[in-house]
C-alpha cells in the first residue's frame, strides 16, 4: 500500500510517497511558486539524484499533476503509474471542534473545512485547493484528512476555555484548539518507545519549536493542554508571532500609530517574536551570531524566548502533577543544543540535567538527559508525514 501524503499551502505544496507496507520513503518533494511567476518542483526518488523541474504552475491542480508525472517518471520516479497510488492522506490545520480523529473526505467533510477557514484563513482554503486537485488527478485514490487541531481535542474545558462571556464560545466557538498536533502526537508516541514504557503510564511535555512554536501537555497519551490557542498566535513568542501578551496593548498600539485592525494583527504575526525583539532575523542561526558578537537586542530575543519555553514547561507538569519526560523537536529543537541546554537551565529542582556531551548532536533521536535524571530530556525529529500516512493507512485499510 503506497499512501501520497499533500501539505497544501498558499503558493506551495510538499509531498511524500510512503511504503506502507514497511513504512519506507519512496520520494519527497516540493513544489514553490504556484500561481507565481518562476514557479518549480523540487523531486526525490530516495536513491536517486534530486531533480528540478522548472514548469507554470498556474494553480493547485497543475502542480499535482506535476508532482503526479515527476512520481511516474521512467528516469527519476519511484513507482510505474499513478495506479500505484493506494490514498492520499491530506494535513489540514483546523478542524475546529468538529473533528477528534483523522476522517476519510467527503462533501460533508469538505464542507465542514471550509467552515472552518474563518478561523484559519491562510491555512484551510489552500488545504481545500489540494484535495480538489487530487480528488481530480487521481478521481480512483480515496482521500482522508488528518487535522493539527484533532490531537488536542482531548483537552478538559479548563484547558480550551476563555474566560470570556460565555455567549462567545456558544454562539461562535471561541475556545483554545491548539495546533502541531499531529507533532505532538508523533513526538510522544516515540518518546514511550525510546524509553521502553507504557504512553499510558507516561506525563510528558513536548516542545515543538520551529518558526511556528508550541508546547504540550501529553498526559497517559492525551494533549491536556497545549500553548497555542484560537490561532497560532497565542503562546511561546516564535519567530515572528507574539505570542501571549496584555490583550489591552493592541488597542493602545492601534491608537498611538494609527493602525488598523488588519495592520495590527498583520505586525502581531509577522513582525514581532524574535524578529521584533532582536531587530535581526527570525532565523535563530543569524540571532545567535548577532548575540555572541555582542548585540544586546540579540541576546535579549534569545533569553526571552528561552525563558517562555522553560515557564511552559513548569506549568505542564504542575498541571500534570509531575513529568516523567521533555521532548524537543522541529527546527529548533531538533538542531540547537544550546538552546535545549539554556531551557533546561534552572530545571533541575524538576529532576531536569542536561549531559552536555549528549546533547552535543543534531537531528538524531537520542536521549540527552544525564543517566541519573529522574525526568529524561530527549531529542525526537518530528515525522508528521509518517503520522498522516498511518492514519491514512488505517482508515482505508
Amino acid at each position: 500500500m503506497k499512501v501520497l501524503v499533500m501539505n497544501c499551502g498558499s503558493s506551495s505544496l510538499k509531498y511524500q510517497l510512503i511504503n506502507m507496507e514497511n513504512e519506507e520513503l519512496l520520494a519527497k518533494g516540493i513544489a514553490e511558486r504556484i500561481g507565481i511567476e518562476g514557479s518549480f518542483v523540487k523531486h526525490e526518488t530516495t536513491g536517486k539524484e534530486k531533480v528540478v523541474i522548472e514548469e507554470p504552475l498556474n494553480d493547485h491542480k497543475a502542480a499535482i499533476k506535476i508532482v503526479v508525472d515527476a512520481l511516474t517518471n521512467s528516469e527519476y520516479g519511484a513507482i510505474a503509474s499513478m495506479e500505484e497510488i493506494t490514498a492520499v492522506g491530506h494535513r489540514v490545520v483546523h478542524g475546529g471542534d468538529k473533528f477528534s480523529s483523522s476522517v476519510i473526505i467527503d462533501e460533508k467533510v469538505q464542507k465542514a473545512i471550509e467552515e472552518c477557514a474563518e478561523l484559519a484563513p491562510l491555512h484551510n482554503p489552500p488545504n481545500l485547493m489540494g484535495i480538489n486537485a487530487c480528488k481530480e488527478i487521481l478521481p480512483e485514490a480515496p482521500m482522508v484528512a488528518v487535522f493539527d487541531t484533532a490531537f488536542h481535542q482531548t483537552m478538559p474545558a479548563t484547558s480550551y476555555m476563555y474566560a470570556l462571556p460565555y455567549e462567545l464560545y456558544e454562539k461562535y466557538k471561541v475556545r483554545r484548539y491548539g495546533f502541531h498536533g499531529t507533532s505532538h502526537k508523533y513526538v510522544s508516541d516515540r518518546a514511550a518507545e525510546m524509553l521502553g514504557k507504557p504512553l499510558e503510564d507516561l506525563k510528558v511535555v513536548t516542545c515543538h519549536l520551529g518558526n511556528g512554536a508550541s508546547i504540550a501537555a501529553v498526559k497517559h497519551g492525551q494533549s491536556v493542554d497545549t500553548s497555542m490557542g484560537f490561532t497560532p498566535l497565542e503562546g511561546l513568542a516564535m519567530g515572528t508571532r507574539c505570542g501571549d501578551l496584555d490583550p489591552a496593548i493592541i488597542d493602545y498600539w492601534m491608537n498611538k500609530e494609527n493602525l488598523t485592525i488588519a495592520e495590527a494583527t498583520n505586525a502581531m504575526n509577522k513582525k514581532s517574536g524574535v524578529l521584533g525583539v532582536s531587530g535581526i532575523s527570525s532565523d535563530f542561526r543569524d540571532i545567535e551570531e548577532a548575540a555572541e558578537k555582542g548585540n544586546e537586542r540579540a541576546q535579549l530575543a534569545l533569553d526571552l524566548y528561552y525563558q517562555r519555553v522553560k515557564k511552559y514547561i513548569g506549568a505542564y507538569a504542575a498541571e500534570m502533577g509531575g513529568v516523567d519526560a521533555v521532548v524537543f523537536t522541529a527546527g529548533l529543537g531538533e538542531n540547537s543544543f544550546i538552546a535545549r541546554k539554556e531551557i533546561c537551565k534552572g530545571l533541575e529542582f524538576l529532576g531536569i540535567k542536561i549531559d552536555d556531551e549528549k546533547n552535543n548532536v543534531r537531528g538524531k533521536e537520542t536521549v540527552v538527559s544525564t543517566g541519573d535524571a529522574a525526568v529524561k530530556v530527549l531529542l525526537i525529529p518530528t515525522n508528521e508525514e509518517l503520522v498522516i500516512a498511518r492514519d491514512t493507512k488505517n482508515l482505508v485499510g
